[in-house]
């Protein structure tokens, strides 16, 4: 089945999910559609960049009647009109897109109009932000509301982003939960080096990088064999390494900056203990369901997290890890040292080797994924009219 993936940049290389769909499913993509391309193509597929083109005139002087037509319509001024609309049609003709996968919401909503006057199905996945901080934005949430009916189905990697998009009244009858997963074949368990933790992850506000060194710090005081690897880079990584200096701790944790994730499975595969306190930021930004837990799990690493977003989905308090709420700085402390004094360690790194197994190999998640989408397509009725929100014009 010849798809199209929308995502916000091509190529980035953390984004491991995104990259996966581009060159497996279906046997690969046969197009990409990005809002900024950034030089490299390394799966070799047609690549459309919607804002990297010179618009014209015309265009130009389109924009503020089209913008404010598909604000009243759509209820968001982001979808393609004018020349660009014309091109971005005429690639999708050309490379013969039988399917949409919009890997972002916010991406969709750019899309799925434009996709029912074409007779494309178009699905959306939802990751993280754009079910959380974007539902903040005025205009979001009516907008996806207007968007769900033109959308042949929705995936999210973890429950959570369901429930939280239908808090705000955004719902669809053919939705389904399908993480991003990871590949078990690569990320394995190897010898564990005891007291080893390891923290992975953008330095900011939501992944609370500070609470957890503060935490390690406390709970692993007097033990001289504790040690913490820090990987990832971002606004807080130079107070991060402030506060280990003010503690004289640099013998006990490791800043790596960003690495490639070859390192970081390499890491994984020693570490005993997978440190996230992940938080709900202030602008309402939270996680969907890390696929850096998913990874350590896979690894053997036994988690010690936040209940948060679809964390609780993922690692099961007291079997493969610990969790505690949300700031909880005291509890992560008393968790990290309740991990360490755990006489079944073995038992329970086990026990996270086979949830990852069971629930998030990503080869049997890209299957699931690509039956949903067969089962629907072949199930909807020949020749329907594009679907569209109630009371609305017909999409165009």
């Amino acid at each position: 089945m010849r798809t199209c993936i929308v995502t916000g940049e091509y190529h980035l290389p953390g984004e491991t999910f995104i990259n996966r769909h581009i060159q497996h499913i279906f046997g690969g993509a046969a197009a990409v559609v990005c809002g900024r391309y950034h030089g490299a193509n390394p799966y070799d597929v047609a690549w459309f960049n919607r804002r990297g083109r010179d618009t014209g005139l015309g265009d130009r002087l389109l924009m503020p009647f089209a913008v404010g037509a598909n604000r009243l319509r759509h209820g968001t001024g982001r979808l393609p009109f004018g020349r660009a609309k014309a091109k971005l049609k005429a690639f999708l003709s050309e490379h013969r897109i039988e399917v949409i996968l919009a890997e972002f919401g916010t991406q969709a909503l750019a899309m799925a109009p434009l996709a029912n006057e074409m007779g494309i199905p178009c699905f959306s996945y939802f990751r993280g932000t754009d079910a959380s901080k974007a539902l903040n934005q005025g205009n979001i949430p009516a907008a996806y509301a207007k968007m769900m009916p033109r959308l042949a189905g929705v995936f999210s990697v973890s429950q959570f982003l369901l429930d939280n998009l239908a808090t705000r009244g955004v719902t669809h009858p053919n939705a389904h939960v399908i993480p991003s997963g990871v590949n078990v074949r690569l990320f394995q368990p190897g010898e564990k080096r005891p007291r080893s933790c390891l923290a992975v992850g953008r330095m900011v506000e939501k992944k609370a990088p500070l609470v957890t060194l503060r935490a390690f710090l406390s709970a692993t005081e007097g033990m001289a064999d504790a040690h913490l690897d820090v990987i990832g880079d971002g606004p807080l990584l130079a107070p991060a390494r402030a506060l280990v200096a003010d503690a004289a701790a640099e013998a006990k944790v490791t800043f790596h900056g960003a690495q490639p994730h070859e390192m970081v499975r390499e890491k994984l595969a020693t570490t005993e203990f997978f440190l996230q306190h992940s938080i709900t930021a202030a602008n309402g930004n939270t996680e969907g369901l890390p696929t850096a837990i998913q990874e350590a799990m896979a690894c053997g690493c036994l988690t010690v997290s936040t209940r948060h977003a679809g964390i609780p989905e993922a690692v099961d308090e007291g079997r493969t890890g610990w969790l505690v709420d949300e700031h909880d700085e005291t509890g992560f402390a008393a968790a990290i040292r309740s991990a360490m004094a755990t006489e079944g360690r073995a038992v329970m790194a086990a026990a996270a080797r086979q949830v990852a197994e069971t629930r998030f190999d990503n080869q049997a998640l890209l299957e699931k994924l690509e039956r949903v989408i067969r089962q629907t397509v072949s199930s909807a009725p020949p020749h329907a009219p594009p679907a569209r929100a109630p009371g609305s014009a017909p999409a165009g």
